[in-house]
């Protein structure tokens, strides 16, 4: 019978069958570190598991309940295209000094890419694009958060504002304009603007719906007995948020200083600082006592919002656009164009160093509505040979938009009536070429073409100053080429990873705030009667009818 002591054991008997001690301790030592090498290898395979099942958790984007409290930040970059961050990206690697792989901020967070197409059109705008975006679903180019049976649907800034969110839009153009007013408001068509800004301060079926609103666009908001007004009609809408809605109101600069970075700011808040669009970052960065920027604009809103959300369970939704990126594009100009990407770079650099130091989670998510413009880094004059460059110094040495520079010609042209053509080209060449496109060697032909054509003038300057730059541009309008798609933060998108519809990105921003669209979808048709203001059904297709035959023109976006 084999002893039932341990042969470690000393001055104990041992069997006589078993094994000499020095054998016997040299098998244990061994038999101890195969299992301690078991255990650790074990113990090294759980961790790797555990970590893969969290990285992917963390990376679905599906609704998660551990912790119920999150923000995000959903960024559009109206206009941009590919093409608009490889432009931006030499023009500041030359201006700057910089190494050749020095990137921006956005390139260091490329998610995917976006398709753009309408409901009606594989060329979207940006009203349709939005309202993917705020929706989740397709419509037809110039729809507000409306389907294509002009019925309503519902956003995601109204499920979160309804599911106890803070909400927010920040942008550089109207407040009004298509990508606000999509995730806050619902008309037929783009243009109506009056109804937009009544329905966005809260006078609508759904009551107030954003908390915080910071932008341009103040005629919206204006009786047409004042000036500066863009209404048609006498209702002082500023005035009606403030009375009824309780509204903070400011509209200049002071106003501005005064939120103190947002650690001041009282919900909800609606700062209008622009009768209508910003000025081009190109030239509001020497108005920058009127003006505040669009990094400034963003990091307040954060600030803002994250005060307003500490002691809550939930916490916010803010959109925030680089509208002015589209516009740039429409008329050709590479160097207001690349100073709004900047801009907007260091507005999306501002999200991240929040998501940083949030004890919130905050996800972020960027992308652009379309592409605008048909830029190409490269430009093959007419009858000429292809020419492999470009050179970024004819952007730097601008300090002025083309936009300016017309708007000035025209008011001298206005004010010295009887001026000779030969003194015009001079006043042309001496105060708007020279000093605002930095061009020196403006020919008689261009500067013939500005004097004879003032009203192309845009145009023209643009045409100039991209010709010297070899930046070519295929169109004024919008183009159907795929945008890009950016996120940090936590619990990142899978599911717009890589390349996917623009409504999967509206779908993504209501599942990842748990919030549900479908259910504000369903209050807003039994409580709102689009025909109510004479657009039934029957009229709303002859006015879709209308407005898609329409020329196109420089301006419509």
């Amino acid at each position: 019978m084999a002893s039932e002591q341990s042969p470690l054991l000393p001055n104990q008997s041992r069997d006589d069958n078993a094994p000499p001690a020095g054998k016997a301790s040299k098998r244990t030592s061994r038999i101890r570190e195969l299992a301690l090498f078991i255990w650790a290898l074990l113990a090294t395979a759980a961790v790797i598991i555990l970590a893969v099942v969290a990285q992917h958790h963390q990376q679905t984007g599906k609704p998660h309940h551990g912790n119920p409290k999150r923000n995000l930040v959903f960024m559009v970059s109206d206009g941009m295209g590919p093409a608009s961050l490889s432009l931006t990206r030499s023009f500041r690697q030359h201006v700057e000094g910089l190494p050749i792989d020095d990137t921006l901020s956005l390139d260091r967070h490329f998610w995917g890419t976006s398709r753009t197409r309408s409901s009606n059109s594989l060329v979207t705008d940006s009203a349709a694009g939005a309202t993917a975006f705020s929706c989740g679903k397709k419509s037809y180019n110039g729809a507000i958060s409306v389907t294509p049976d002009y019925e309503p649907c519902g956003t995601v800034l109204e499920a979160a504002k309804r599911a106890g969110y803070m909400t927010g839009l920040t942008v550089t153009t109207d407040i009004t304009d298509a990508t606000p007013a999509c995730f806050a408001s619902h008309v037929l068509y783009r243009s109506m603007e009056d109804e937009i800004a009544l329905q966005e301060v809260g006078d609508g079926v759904l009551g107030r719906t954003v908390d915080l609103m910071l932008g341009g666009g103040r005629c919206h908001f204006l009786p047409n007995s004042t000036e500066g007004s863009c209404r048609a009609d006498n209702l002082d809408v500023a005035k009606l948020a403030q009375d009824k809605y309780n509204w903070t109101y400011t509209d200049d600069r002071a106003g501005f200083d005064a939120l103190d970075g947002g650690n001041k700011a009282q919900l909800p808040l609606m700062g209008l600082f622009a009768s209508g669009n910003f000025p081009f970052e190109i030239d509001r960065r020497t108005r920058d006592d009127i003006y505040p920027s669009l990094s400034e604009m963003a990091s307040t809103a954060l600030r803002a919002l994250e005060l307003a959300t500490k002691d809550s369970d939930q916490g916010f939704f803010l959109m925030i656009e680089g509208s002015r990126i589209d516009h740039a594009a429409h008329i050709n100009d590479p160097a207001a164009h690349v100073r709004e990407v900047i801009e907007y770079d260091k507005a999306f650099k501002a999200v991240l160093d929040f998501i940083e130091r949030s004890d919130t989670e905050t996800v972020l998510v960027a992308t652009s509505d379309h592409e605008t413009g048909g830029l190409a880094t490269a430009l093959q004059e007419p009858g000429h040979s292809p020419v492999y460059n470009w050179y970024p110094q004819a952007l730097a040495d601008a300090s002025a938009s083309c936009e300016l520079l017309a708007y000035k010609l025209l008011r001298h042209i206005s004010s010295h009536p009887t001026e000779s053509d030969k003194k015009l080209k001079t006043w042309i060449n001496d105060n708007l070429i020279i000093p605002g496109l930095g061009i020196k060697d403006a020919t008689d032909e261009e500067l013939t073409l500005l004097a004879d054509y003032p009203d192309a003038s845009i145009e023209i300057l643009a045409a100039m100053i991209s010709l010297r730059a070899y930046v070519g541009w295929s169109t004024h309008g919008h183009t159907a080429v795929d945008v890009n798609i950016y996120s940090s933060g936590g619990h990142r998108p899978e599911s717009i990873r890589g390349n996917v519809e623009n409504t999967d990105v509206g779908r993504f921003l209501s599942e990842y705030l748990s919030v549900d669209v479908d259910a504000i979808t369903k209050e807003l048709r039994k409580k709102m009667d689009l025909g109510s203001d004479g657009f039934g059904v029957a009229q709303a297709a002859d006015e879709f009818e209308h407005y898609h035959h329409q020329p196109s023109a420089v301006g419509t976006y």
